[in-house]
């Protein structure tokens, strides 16, 4: 169970995960070594599930960003399965989500141009044997940057 010092605790971490517990316990009222224990629960109780940094795509010359609806052919096991193995040997697609309504996936793309999206498209996605068809969304402008979680 969280108190008001973890959620406090958890909050500062997803807007700096460089935070020292020196720094932390300044924040919260606590001793560093307090703060450090606190962080660890978090950690070992699975609250905290890793820290990663936050990269800029442009400057990688990731310059679409999309969304790619996918509707399949088939339901089965086997057929879910082997498209979940796809999409995880594909560095383009950072995030994928099983939805409900017409889509059955919901893919998160990052590539370096149109030509290179098409690709990803026309070239793995749509040959899968298991996909009927796909219906992309390209970004414009994103309003909100993926924000820290509400705690």
């Amino acid at each position: 169970m969280l108190d008001a010092i973890d959620t406090r605790l958890l909050a500062a971490l997803q807007n700096d995960a460089h935070l020292t517990a020196h720094q932390l316990g300044g924040m919260l009222n606590l001793s560093p070594s307090q703060a450090g224990r606190r962080r660890q629960r978090l950690e070992s109780e699975g609250y905290i599930t890793g820290y990663s940094a936050r990269l800029d795509p442009l400057r990688l010359g990731l310059h679409v960003q999309g969304f790619v609806q996918v509707h399949l052919a088939l339901h089965g096991p086997e057929q879910s399965a082997s498209f979940s193995r796809m999409i995880n040997t594909r560095p383009e697609i950072t995030s994928a989500w099983t939805m409900t309504g017409e889509a059955d996936y919901l893919l998160h793309v990052f590539c370096a141009d149109l030509p290179a999206l098409n690709a990803l498209l026309h070239q793995v996605i749509l040959p899968h044997p298991a996909v009927a068809r796909v219906q992309s969304q390209i970004v414009m402008d994103q309003l909100k940057r993926d924000a820290p979680l509400p705690t």
